[in-house]
């Protein structure tokens, strides 16, 4: 199976991507990344890490701006 974690799909470089789950924050991207919204519009960081709002309660989403402290 192509995407078991044993055998992570790569990336051009060889490198796999690996992303980062939090059960209260943000999913944490390693980047740089091109996230596709629901529209299909696309948005893009170059940073080296990018954390995705999961909780959609931020005001830049889907980039998380730790909206998700104030309402635990």
């Amino acid at each position: 199976m192509p995407n078991s974690p044993s055998e992570p799909e790569r990336w051009p470089s060889g490198e796999a991507r690996r992303v980062v789950m939090r059960r209260k924050g943000p999913m944490l991207v390693e980047g740089p990344v091109e996230v596709e919204l629901e529209d299909g519009s696309v948005v893009s960081s170059d940073r080296f890490q990018v954390a995705l709002c999961t909780c959609r309660r931020s005001r830049r989403y889907p980039w998380c701006d730790t909206s998700h402290r104030d309402r635990g």
